[in-house]
């Protein structure tokens, strides 16, 4: 079997070939001082094959530069472990507090293969259960659970094989999105969840399963996106379609969410005209429909998302009244039980009366965010929150807006935003 996990990692740092990786360790190697250290494509293949090699010192220094993954989670055993467990056990990343497990899970010395055929399918059960739990579970306390989850699915892959290995590691994937869901949205762990993303795209490599990777990658945009980093970001979306094309079908809702995924890293580095292309396109993708179902993983997209996507944007690029009526449709068609999504909505809707100079609509708006974020915590949406109040700033003094800083800075809500 070749070198999935270093294949994975590489793809997931944005290097779709193995030419831009030997590209980008040989400058690597300049930068850290490495002179006439070169890294050519050739190796890259090496090292990607069913045998890769060990790498020398230089290189373990490299590979850890730019893939920022230990040696050991790409792939490589070290010559002088003669153990029979095979090279590419799928490491769980370090998730949130308070749990610390750390590293890379080794495999069990069981023989492959021990576990019942129906193992894949009993653990894809707990997997669906957290997938809804997602909506009303505490972030840090979900977690904890899912964490423990995928620990045991990387360890149960070693004990596996067929199809019920096949099925197992989808649903690992699976498991390692949503925790990396939780770490990049929930509560604003970008390197906890850009980590997680990397083994995910490892998982979902042994499962074979193209959208899935593509829908992990697409996520794995995001991280850099916010940060400022345009030119990464839409190379791991390019890396996201390509994975979608290999897929053999491909439902309209998936290719309307990548348009929004990069439309939202698009806005937030200043580039809404291109943004609101991208978005307008999506919307022409879901009015054509398609006979292609949705993935039954792919609950985080709708039409009414959709919405709220274009209604951050206009917001962005400043058109008031169309950001408001956008804005204010998704707030009528989300869902009760939405509540994460209701509070960014309600955020941007409070940004919206603060630029039309109504700060008493603005604060109705957050007192209604706050007691969704009391009853469901999300830390996108409490920035969300925050970016609002910033915006009342000229009315800090006013009645309104001090009542909604005594919620947003009371006792309870500080510790509880510290502390998640």
């Amino acid at each position: 079997m070749p070198n999935i996990a270093l294949k994975a990692a590489r793809q997931a740092a944005g290097y779709t070939t193995q030419q831009a990786l030997a590209d980008a360790l040989t400058k690597a190697a300049r930068q850290l001082g490495l002179r006439g250290f070169e890294v050519g494509v050739r190796q890259i293949r090496r090292w990607e094959s069913d045998a890769p090699p060990w790498p020398g010192e230089d290189s373990q220094r490299l590979l850890v530069h730019v893939l920022h993954l230990p040696v050991e989670s790409l792939g490589f055993r070290p010559p002088w472990d003669r153990s029979q467990s095979a090279p590419h056990a799928l490491p769980v990343p370090a998730p949130a507090v308070p749990v610390t497990l750390r590293g890379s899970l080794p495999r069990p010395h069981g023989v492959a293969g021990a576990q019942p055929g129906t193992v894949g399918a009993d653990y894809a059960v707990v997997t669906e259960a957290h997938r809804r739990l997602y909506l009303s579970v505490a972030p840090a306390t979900l977690h904890r659970a899912v964490t423990e989850h995928a620990a045991l699915g990387s360890a149960l892959l070693g004990e596996t094989s067929g199809v019920a290995r096949h099925v197992l590691a989808a649903a690992l994937a699976e498991s390692l999105l949503l925790l990396a869901r939780i770490e990049f949205f929930d509560l604003r762990q970008p390197d906890s969840a850009d980590t997680t993303l990397v083994c995910a795209l490892q998982a979902a490599g042994e499962a074979g399963d193209s959208l899935l990777g593509a829908a992990i990658l697409a996520h794995s945009a995001f991280v850099p996106g916010w940060a400022g980093r345009l030119p990464e970001a839409r190379e791991r979306m390019q890396a996201a379609r390509a994975y979608t094309r290999r897929a053999p079908a491909v439902a309209g809702e998936v290719l309307a969410w990548l348009d929004a995924v990069e439309a939202e890293c698009l806005t937030r580095n200043g580039d809404q005209r291109g943004a609101l292309a991208l978005l307008r396109h999506a919307e022409d993708v879901l009015a054509a429909g398609g006979t292609t179902p949705a993935p039954e993983w792919f609950t985080w997209f709708s039409a009414a998302r959709l919405r709220a996507f274009r209604g951050n944007t206009e917001l962005t690029a400043g058109l008031i009244p169309q950001a408001r009526t956008t804005l204010e449709q998704v707030l009528a068609e989300l869902p009760q039980t939405d509540g994460k999504q209701r509070v960014v909505v309600l955020g941007d809707l409070a940004a919206v009366e603060a630029a039309a100079m109504r700060p008493e609509q603005a604060c109705a708006l957050l007192e209604q965010a706050l007691d969704q974020l009391a009853a469901t915590w999300y830390a996108t949406g409490m920035d969300r929150v925050r970016e609002a109040r910033r915006a009342l700033a000229q009315w800090q003094d006013t009645a309104v807006v001090r009542a909604v800083d005594d919620r947003l800075y009371s006792w309870s809500a500080t510790l509880n935003s510290l502390q998640r």
